[in-house]
């Protein structure tokens, strides 16, 4: 028996030891953005304040870098980068729900003067959205997007082509239908039409390629990136993945390793805590829609956004209130919320006083029966890509 005890004692040891250092790796695989974080702090003053308690809003960078060893393939490095997809995501205070907007690439906002990766500083420019990326980093891109929205940014994620990659492949492709064949030879990309499972490298071919699928537009991109990302999350939601250890860590190792975060995500006890808030939001609750917009006045090539429906998106995400998404949105869907007028400094004009943000909305003065939830175009993790 004292032979037994010992034996188990060992096994029991032995197993913590493992699960430590499992721990411990995928902890240290997590790259922290101090820099960001440094630079955010200077500004903290102009930067809007959150509204409403426990509702919380992450910003998700794609970055084009062609640095390193994963990423050379797809470019010549000019040692620069810039924010090939960005979405603000909006978690709900109840975590009952999950909005996902694009923020598209070439929409013409004002830039504020950020610090860029030399040190200098820069003068406030009016340009296409992701030249903040490129100008100054995470940084400016979350200064943009406040600006721009007067959202707080709570949390901020980058990812690279090689990361995106190798989470889809950790989780065993994904899968898709398409309406007609993909032949395109920039993306290295030939699929035949119908049910079609992606590995990493088809994945990112498909979520990048443009003027060979579809219109051609950069919205139809955002439309398909959109519905691969509902598709992720079921499949990584299924009990395939999340009650299998084998398949299990090798998601967490990839997406661990594919992450550069602000700090307080920068560990495994801080994305713990966000991914358990987000476990028990239903499929049809994860919503993803694009930013409202049109083509700018000045130039057919890039975008600038439509008011008012644009400032009621905001509000709305500001106050935390609840919004529908359809694929098709009637003509006439108000949603406007009483006792907020942040319209007037939101939007692509620009000058204007690079002091002035957000922080005067009143929660309160919103009520959910004064109005109904407003309808933008999108759809649901819950949608049947090949129905």
């Amino acid at each position: 028996m004292r032979g037994a005890g010992v034996g188990a004692g060992v096994v029991v040891v032995a197993a913590a030891g493992a699960g430590w250092a499992v721990y411990e790796k995928l902890d240290a695989n997590i790259t922290s953005d101090d820099g960001t974080a440094a630079e955010l702090a200077r500004y903290e003053r102009e930067r809007p304040t959150a509204l409403v308690r426990d509702a919380q809003n992450i910003l998700l960078i794609g970055s084009d870098s062609r640095s390193g060893d994963g990423n050379r393939k797809y470019g010549r490095d000019s040692g620069t980068e810039r924010s090939d997809t960005t979405i603000l995501l909006h978690l709900a205070a109840d975590r009952r729900s999950a909005t996902a907007v694009s923020l598209p690439r070439d929409l013409m906002v004002q830039i504020p003067g950020c610090r860029a990766a030399d040190g200098d500083r820069t003068r406030p420019v009016f340009s296409m959205f992701n030249y903040a990326f490129q100008r100054g980093g995470p940084a400016c891109t979350i200064r943009t997007v406040e600006k721009m929205t007067g959202v707080r940014v709570d949390h901020h994620m980058v990812v690279d082509f090689h990361g995106f990659k190798d989470m889809v492949e950790a989780v065993d492709g994904v899968e898709v239908c398409l309406k007609e064949p993909i032949d395109d030879p920039a993306a290295k990309l030939r699929l035949p039409a119908g049910k079609v499972r992606l590995d990493g490298e088809q994945a990112l071919g498909y979520v990048r390629a443009r003027k060979t699928i579809g219109d051609g537009s950069d919205t139809d991109r955002m439309d398909r990136q959109q519905r691969f990302l509902g598709a992720l999350v079921n499949k990584v939601r299924s009990n395939d993945v999340l009650l299998n250890p084998a398949k299990l860590y090798p998601v967490l190792d990839a997406a661990t390793s594919a992450l550069t975060t602000d700090p307080g995500l920068a560990n495994l006890r801080g994305l713990y805590d966000l991914v358990r808030g987000m476990r028990d939001i239903p499929v049809e609750r994860v919503q993803f829609l694009t930013v409202p917009r049109e083509s700018y006045v000045h130039d057919a090539n890039r975008d600038q956004l439509v008011e008012p429906e644009a400032e009621k998106l905001f509000q709305r995400l500001r106050k935390d209130a609840p919004l529908e998404v359809a694929e098709k949105v009637p003509e006439e869907d108000s949603g406007e919320l009483p006792g907020d007028s942040g319209g007037e400094r939101h939007g692509t004009e620009p000058a204007g006083n690079e002091e002035e943000y957000a922080g005067s909305y009143d929660f309160e003065r919103y009520r959910p029966e004064e109005s109904p939830a407003p309808t933008f175009r999108g759809n649901t993790a819950a949608e049947d890509v090949c129905g």
